[in-house]
């Protein structure tokens, strides 16, 4: 039993470990803003054709 739970344990740590190495390799290199960068036309795109409720 003791086997199983440090097994389980070692799993999860593994999976932090590698959530939390994935994440800061996107924010240290700002990969997030690089590949909202090559899709923003069509975001642009998109929102401009929205129709606006403009009240003055």
């Amino acid at each position: 039993m003791k086997n199983i739970i440090l097994r389980v344990l070692a799993k999860l740590l593994l999976a932090g470990l590698s959530f939390f190495v994935i994440t800061f390799t996107i924010y240290f290199f700002n990969l997030d803003m690089k590949a909202t960068s090559k899709i923003e036309p069509l975001l642009l795109r998109h929102y401009d054709r929205i129709p606006r409720k403009q009240y003055l």
